[in-house]
This record gives C-alpha cells, sequence and structure tokens, in this order.
C-alpha cells in the first residue's frame, strides 16, 4: 500500500520563525542593488550573506543548491536566489528574492531604453572599473570559504584542480556540465557512501505532486507556445515564445543568451542593431542578473508591446522557465540527496564546482578587472575586507567604486 508522496513533515515546523515575504525581498533588494560581477561574483555574495552572516543554510547544503543549478538551464545564480527564498518562504519566498534581486537592474534598463540616457553616463568609467575588480575579491572570498569545507582530502583537492584546469582550456556551458557529470561519476566510483554521516536537509514544503506539475508546465509551455506562436497573430505571444525559449534552452548564464536573444529580435526587425548593443553596454553597468537584459529588449521593441508593458512581459517570459524548472527539481533533490550513493556523488560534485568558481575567478573575473598594480592593490583590501573585518559586502562594493574612480586617469 502507496502513501502519498510529500516532503518531510518536521521540517515545516520551523517555518513560522522564518523572514517575511517583505524581509526577503528587502534582503534580496540589497543585493540586487550591489552584486556587481557577474553570475559567479552573485554566488559569492549569496553565500557570505545567507551562509555566512544570516546561517540560512549550511556550507554543504550551499554547495548542493550551486550544484543543482549548475545543471540547470538558465541564469544558475538567479535561480538559486529563487531557490533561497523558496526554502524560506514558499512561492511567495522565492518571488520575493527574484523580484528584489532582478528589479533594480530591469528597473535601470527600461529607463535607459525609455531614452533616458543621459544618466547612464553618471557612473564614471573609473568607478565601474572598481565594481568589477572588488567582484574578484568577493569570487576569492568565496572559493577559499567553499574549498575549505568541501575539499578536505587529496581525492578532492585533486578534483578541485583538474576541473579548474579543464574549465580553462573548454570554457564553455557543454565542457562545465561535462566536468560535473565527470565529477559526480568519480565521486560514485571513488568515494565510499557513509550512511551515518550528517545530512543538512533542506527545508523543502513543495510535494512532489507538486513538483511533478511545475515541470509538466514547463515542458508544456516550451513546445506549446511555438505552435501558439504560429497559429494566433499576436505579437505578445510571440515575444513571450521568444524569450521563454531563450531562457529555457541555454546553459551558462546570461553571455551564452545574446547571441539567440540577437538573432531572435534584430533579425525580423523587432529591435535595432545599434540599439541591442547599446542595452548591451548598458547592462554591462548595472548589478544584478545579465537576463534583466530582456527588459530593455522589450522596452525597445520597434511594434508593440513596448515599453513598459513589453519590457515586463519579456522580463517575466524569459526568467519563467527558471521558476517552473527550480520548483519543479527541488522536491526531487532532496530525496536523491540524502541517498547515500548520490552523497558520494555529491562529494565529487561539489569538489568540480570549487574548481569551476576558482577557474572563473582567474577568467573572466580576474583577467577583465586586474590590469595594474592598483587594481591588485584594491583587490587585497577588498578581500582583507571581507575576510577579516567582517565589513557588509555592499560596503566594500561602494568603498572599491570610489578608489575605482580615484584612481583612474582622468
Amino acid at each position: 500500500m502507496t502513501t502519498p508522496l510529500k516532503t518531510n513533515p518536521p521540517i515545516e515546523e520551523d517555518l513560522p520563525q522564518k523572514e517575511s515575504t517583505w524581509g526577503i525581498f528587502l534582503v534580496f533588494l540589497r543585493l540586487g542593488l550591489t552584486s556587481f560581477g557577474g553570475p559567479i561574483a552573485h554566488l559569492g555574495y549569496f553565500r557570505n550573506e545567507f551562509v555566512n552572516r544570516r546561517h540560512w543554510l549550511s556550507e554543504r547544503s550551499y554547495a548542493d543548491l550551486v550544484a543543482l543549478c549548475q545543471f540547470l538551464p538558465g541564469p544558475a545564480s538567479s535561480q538559486v536566489g529563487m531557490a533561497l527564498g523558496l526554502l524560506r518562504h514558499g512561492y511567495s519566498g522565492a518571488f520575493a528574492a527574484w523580484a528584489g534581486f532582478t528589479l533594480p537592474s530591469a528597473i535601470a534598463l527600461i529607463l535607459f531604453a525609455l531614452g533616458i540616457s543621459n544618466r547612464a553616463t553618471a557612473v564614471p568609467a573609473g568607478a565601474l572599473h572598481g565594481f568589477k575588480v572588488v567582484a574578484v575579491a568577493v569570487v576569492a572570498q568565496a572559493v577559499w570559504g567553499m574549498a575549505k569545507n568541501l575539499c578536505t582530502d587529496t581525492l578532492r583537492v585533486t578534483i578541485m584542480a583538474v576541473a579548474a584546469c579543464i574549465a580553462l582550456l573548454i570554457p564553455s556551458a557543454s565542457g562545465q556540465i561535462s566536468i560535473i557529470t565527470a565529477a559526480g561519476v568519480t565521486g560514485l566510483l571513488l568515494f565510499r557512501p557513509e550512511p551515518a554521516r550528517n545530512h543538512d536537509p533542506l527545508p523543502v514544503t513543495i510535494s512532489y505532486r507538486a513538483g511533478v506539475l511545475w515541470l509538466a508546465l514547463f515542458f508544456c509551455l516550451l513546445a506549446g507556445l511555438p505552435v501558439l506562436a504560429a497559429l494566433l497573430p499576436s505579437q505578445a505571444v510571440a515575444d513571450v515564445n521568444v524569450f521563454f525559449r531563450s531562457g529555457a534552452l541555454v546553459f551558462g548564464g546570461g553571455h551564452v543568451v545574446l547571441p539567440l536573444l540577437q538573432a531572435a529580435v534584430v533579425s525580423p526587425g523587432w529591435v535595432g542593431n545599434d540599439a541591442f548593443l547599446a542595452g548591451y553596454g548598458a547592462a554591462q553597468a548595472v548589478p544584478g542578473p545579465l537576463f534583466a537584459f530582456a527588459a530593455f529588449l522589450g522596452t525597445s521593441m520597434n511594434i508593440t508591446p513596448s515599453g513598459w508593458i513589453g519590457g515586463i512581459l519579456c522580463l517575466l517570459a524569459i526568467f519563467a522557465p527558471s521558476f517552473l524548472l527550480v520548483t519543479g527539481t527541488l522536491p526531487f533533490w532532496e530525496q536523491l540527496r540524502r541517498n547515500v550513493h548520490t552523497q558520494a556523488a555529491l562529494a565529487g560534485i561539489n569538489a568540480a564546482v570549487v574548481g569551476l568558481l576558482l577557474a572563473a575567478l582567474y577568467h573572466p573575473v580576474w583577467t577583465s578587472a586586474v590590469r595594474t598594480p592598483s587594481d591588485f592593490g584594491v583587490v587585497i583590501i577588498a578581500f582583507v575586507a571581507l575576510m577579516y573585518w567582517k565589513l557588509p559586502p555592499w560596503l566594500v562594493v561602494a568603498g572599491c567604486g570610489a578608489a575605482g574612480w580615484l584612481i583612474s586617469p582622468g
């Protein structure tokens, strides 16, 4: 006789003590206003905020979430944020986390698309460079902390080093997925499952049945939207189809989706190429996820819907697959990670994730930011401020922006 599938009930007893939806929104809003440096840096900011400062989850659980989101298509850092919000306050928490982290950059890009381009030069180039430099310190802190907790023996350190080397030699989304898969197989073969090992449970309150429904909705939309767009002469449906598929089929984060978006909106004449490139440049200057670039494109459309409505529509469409995939896979992920064989595979995967972060620390984070000895000096001060002075990241970001402005030529 079977029993209904559901998540671990004792965990739900903790829910009343957790943050409100508004509280989650405010935490992620602050991160959305200060998280410069791209998706790898975002993971570092999240780790510092939710593992170190707020203790929402353990280092191992955070690494497991990162590993899961590396497997899923779409923006990994935004998916980790959604998962954190989901674990703290259900669906409303997931939406609050996404909104807080995404709205600052989305609003800035919508305003830029509406013609307020004179504001784009208000931030000096030196300050923007300082924001890129601080990302080096943020990622270095994440690598340092995760390595201490997840690479605790010779085999794990070896997996980390090999993963970093391969990631530098094969800098692509397929290479990253191959590394994680190989590391999981290596962990399964070489690590002995330990049934008695402490497990840090994720407080997932979504039932398996709900997870199946969310995944079914994802695949229905993925298959049905192209048919609907072909049958209905609606530009709104065509926009949703293009941006949903872009968010659903791209591995590797924001930069990888840009060629697909350019082909989808520039080729048919929805957005001019000059406007596309200008928006891409503006997207580099704002904090938060690069997928917020969809808001700029939707606002810049030469055909309706455009403006605020078009921007919001395209923004929701490109992030919708991430929400559906995270809510659909998390219930099964918790069940899998309790399995001793999955734990062995995760030991290898977590070590490989540290290696991927280490490779990203060099390229593109270091190579795009550290150009002079003064840049390296700023990195050292920022790293010490984060690691030992325990200053809040937003203050370190602001300080590095000021330092970049002060030491920039001219």
